[in-house]
């Protein structure tokens, strides 16, 4: 099973994480001009809406952020703190219902600076990098860019042409915390460490990357579900976590899944570093075909919309985690608690 297949390998950047996104804690910090639609709208949840009969005072109302017609020189733009600093892969300028009003050009700039610098109003004095050249919008589609640049980013600055409107900013890739933060057991699949969910058996209602975002699970439809299995076999993730680390606890949250979370589950671990590639290739070979999985939890039950939480007694050092569901079902969230180990020969 892909995690996902895209014909043009270009645009698999969208496999990863949107780093700016709302649930990892991305913040839009300030903004040339938002008068008809506020910046904070950039970052939301879920494809925009648009409502044909609904207006403010200002004008229409539009689901996305939006400057007034520009009637000087300069341009319009919105700063954005990344929730997950990483490296960052693509980039979606989305200008879902702007049709007339989109923007004629974009581009986006990128820094790494310290967080305590977020209120300083100066920002044409961060130490800014080009990492998408101006380059022409369309109106009422994804406008996709994939980005080259492999820096570690904290922050960005999405620039608009001459003004207009911009639906969603999604910027994609993959996270890379902060070595000196965190003590103790961490959990080494968190999207926000750099876990991600590479392939999978099946995710008919809700994709696996759910099982790894940061906050609890705020409805049914805000984690994984497969659907309702008719004839043998189970099903499974494969999480890449974003450190090799040994397990010492699993959780395994229902939250939510009443009647249709799983009877059991099982976690098995594996310790090689170039597994499966990465999220968005062509073709990732099945787990079986992987020698070296070990189990680290046994075969156990589940109960509905609860929060299981197993110790784990004398794992091995892991890289990735199987996590299989029996037969079928629902998960909302999936933790793995540890403490990193660093591969032989590095430190």
């Amino acid at each position: 099973m892909v995690a996902t297949k895209d014909p043009d390998p270009e645009f698999r950047f969208e496999a990863y994480p949107d780093l700016a996104g709302e649930r990892l804690g991305g913040m839009a910090l300030a903004t040339s001009d938002e008068f008809f639609a506020p910046k904070e709208n950039l970052l939301l949840e879920g494809r925009a809406r648009f409502d044909p009969d609904r207006y403010t005072d200002h004008g229409k109302w539009m689901d996305g952020w939006e400057s007034r017609r520009k009637r000087g020189p300069g341009h319009d733009w919105v700063v954005v703190r990344l929730g997950a600093p990483g490296v960052i892969h693509g980039v979606n300028v989305d200008t879902s219902h702007f049709r007339g009003n989109h923007p004629e050009r974009a581009s986006v700039e990128a820094c790494a600076i310290d967080a305590k610098r977020d209120g300083d109003e100066t920002f044409d004095d961060w130490p800014w990098t080009t990492i998408v050249p101006p380059l022409p919008l369309a109106p009422d589609v994804d406008n996709r860019f994939p980005v080259r640049d492999r820096s570690r980013w904290t922050h960005v600055r999405l620039n608009i042409v001459p003004d207009g409107g911009v639906a969603r900013f999604r910027v994609h890739g993959v996270p890379v915390p902060d070595p000196a933060k965190g003590s103790g057991p961490l959990d080494l699949a968190a999207v926000q460490r750099g876990g991600l969910a590479l392939t999978w058996s099946d995710a008919r209602f809700g994709p696996p990357h759910h099982l790894l975002l940061p906050d609890s699970a705020r409805h049914m439809g805000d984690g994984w579900e497969t659907r309702r299995r008719r004839g043998p076999g189970h099903d499974w993730v494969v999480i890449r976590l974003g450190a090799r680390g040994v397990p010492q606890r699993i959780v395994v949250e229902t939250t939510h899944f009443k009647g249709n979370h799983p009877e059991s589950f099982r976690v098995e671990g594996l310790d090689d570093e170039g597994a499966f590639g990465e999220p968005g290739s062509e073709l990732l070979p099945p787990p079986e075909e992987h020698e070296g999985w070990r189990e680290i939890v046994p075969l156990t039950a589940l109960g509905p919309d609860a929060v299981h939480d197993v110790q784990v007694v004398d794992a091995p050092p892991v890289t990735h985690v199987r996590l299989s569901i029996h037969p079928d079902g629902g998960v909302a969230r999936f933790r793995v608690y540890g403490d990193p180990v660093p591969v032989e020969g590095t430190s």
